[in-house]
């Protein structure tokens, strides 16, 4: 472990020498990951976390009796697999953290503890609780809830709870006091200095067993490796900006590239990392941090003696033809844009610094290096209009080559939209938006100048556009082996012939994957003939799969 102090922000800073904190060394805590699907299945197919693990590391590094669990990779429910684990060994604290799609998994998972023999106590964190506090913390009544970062918040709440300190006094948690009133402590000053934090404890939530599963064509790497062995990096924290259809309660912080690197070669070689994918809403909001990172990810490959590629999130502002192709000379093969729009009007309404110029030229630069593209056009913002539409989906069937996903603005609790609907009516019962009306498939009406119908039509010409202008291609051959399923393909975009290993096909009848080119880093679907009959008529398939999508909603709000 690194660091043996932890600068705290209040008014002034000041250090918790962790040597005084021997008190807290007896605490048994128990950190649970819960399954980020709605079935009993063992399950991979995720980004693994990183907060659960940052917090991890910060209680082992006090001595805390810490074991971690994650139910991701276990069969069963996430209730029963928590009461299994209560009765194995007994704990004082359970913690869990995650977003708001877990809502119902979170609630049967405190009722869990609150009615377990052992009577540990239950610890919120993640986003389920920051964004919307009092809310979630009365509706799903856990012992205590901590609020936007958790590293020093624990431990700060655990020395108040075992020397029976006032619970006021620490920063960024919510409880109820012995009245049984909810309290709300002072808001929580974000670390600013990340640099100090130890690297996260990815490898006690089962990070080699996770490693080993990683499918070639899974949605979020890059497709250029056959067994890709994927690190998630968080480079920094929060944002620079304030986007009305995002959420983000500190403000941005970046970490050294010294750092960086450090964390790399603590576990690339341990790990057999072959690829980066890097967490960042923006990796770095100025070009020399780049270039740095480039130069010393070059130096790590060859310091370990294969090739580490990677995946981040830049702004289209930022980039240009030399940084490009730096980029890729040092391994990078996708690179993550927010597009949103091509009108500058619905930009500005979004409160997005770029323009439809900067978008066009940051396509095309970056396709031209042969770095592929993850990327969007989102419709629905509060500004958006028929002609607006009209705009970006124009842009779209001319330009965008497939290249770019197309979807509605979700309104995320916490964000400028989701207050927009509340305010508006739109949402009128936050609580059931939350446990069940948040999807990524939603196209709710948020604008001031579409009617429902207007709406309806372009969700239809959307689907129809996808249905018309992106490549689905059927295989040449595949060929199923102990390591997945052998895929060969000709590119719609090259017409070279590529062999993808270690594909996960499900059900060979009705397959369909993402996938990015080998040569020239275009994107296309790789379907079975069903699938691809599918796809075709999207619009007509996308309905029946809406209504039973509304069916299944119906359960889990019952449930």
């Amino acid at each position: 472990m690194q660091q043996q102090t932890i600068i705290l922000q209040h008014n002034e800073p000041n250090e918790i020498d962790f040597n005084r904190l021997n008190d807290v060394k007896n605490i048994k805590i128990l950190l649970v990951i819960p399954k980020y699907n709605f079935s009993k299945e063992i399950y991979y197919a995720y980004t693994f976390p990183a907060g659960l693990c940052y917090v991890s590391s910060i209680l082992k590094n006090i001595g805390c009796g810490v074991d971690c669990l994650n139910l991701n990779h276990l069969y069963g429910i996430d209730s029963e697999l928590l009461t299994e684990a209560l009765e194995n060994k007994e704990y004082d604290l359970v913690c869990v953290g995650g977003n708001d799609f877990i809502y119902t998994k979170v609630k049967d998972m405190i009722d869990v503890v609150r009615n377990h023999k052992t009577k540990p106590r239950f610890i919120l964190a993640g986003h389920i609780l920051t964004h919307e506090p009092e809310l979630m913390f009365e509706t799903l009544n856990p012992d205590f809830g901590i609020i936007g970062e958790g590293e020093v918040t624990i431990i700060e709440l655990l020395d108040a709870l075992v020397n029976n300190k006032n619970l006021n006094d620490v920063d960024g948690i919510i409880y109820r006091d012995l009245n049984g009133k909810v309290i709300r402590t002072n808001r929580r000053t974000p670390i600013k200095d990340i640099n100090i934090l130890p690297f996260p404890d990815y490898e006690s939530f089962g990070f080699e067993e996770y490693l080993e599963h990683i499918y070639c064509n899974d949605y979020y790497y890059n497709n250029s490796l056959d067994f890709p062995r994927t690190y998630p990096l968080l480079g920094s924290r929060g944002c620079a900006f304030n986007c009305t259809f995002c959420w983000h309660p500190e403000n941005y912080r970046w970490r050294s590239v010294d750092n960086i690197v450090d964390e790399l070669r603590s576990v690339v070689k341990k790990f057999r990392i072959n690829n980066l994918l890097i967490l960042d809403d923006c990796f770095s909001i100025k070009q020399e941090g780049v270039y740095e990172f480039c130069g010393r990810i070059k130096e790590l490959s060859k310091e370990v003696g294969w090739d580490i590629k990677w995946t981040c999130q830049l702004l289209v502002h930022t980039v240009d033809q030399k940084l490009l192709e730096t980029m890729k000379e040092a391994g990078c093969e996708t690179i993550s844009y927010g597009f949103e729009s091509f009108s500058p009007i619905v930009l500005k309404s979004m409160m997005k610094p770029i323009t439809p110029d900067q978008i066009d030229k940051a396509m095309h630069s970056t396709l031209n290096v042969k770095i592929g593209l993850q990327c969007h056009f989102i419709f629905g913002d509060t500004a958006e209009t028929k002609e607006t539409t009209i705009e970006t989906l124009n842009y779209w069937i001319s330009t965008g080559n497939g290249q770019i996903g197309l979807g509605f603005i979700q309104p995320y609790p916490g964000s400028v939209m989701y207050q927009r609907c509340i305010e508006k009516g739109i949402i009128k019962d936050k609580l059931s938006y939350i446990k069940t009306g948040m999807d990524a498939h939603n196209f709710i009406n948020m604008t001031d100048n579409m009617t429902d119908e207007e709406i309806l039509q372009l969700r239809s010409n959307m689907l129809k556009a996808y249905s018309k202008y992106v490549r689905f291609v059927r295989p040449i051959s595949i060929k199923e082996d102990n390591n997945g399923h052998e895929v060969k393909v000709k590119c719609p975009y090259c017409k070279e012939k590529i062999t993808y290993k270690n594909c996960y096909i499900k059900n060979k009848y009705t397959y369909g994957f993402n996938i990015v080119c080998r040569s020239c880093s275009n994107r296309f679907y790789i379907v079975s003939l069903v699938q691809k009959i599918a796809y075709k008529n999207y619009d007509k398939v996308r309905s029946i799969r809406d209504y039973y999508k509304k069916i299944f909603k119906l359960d889990r709000l019952h449930h």
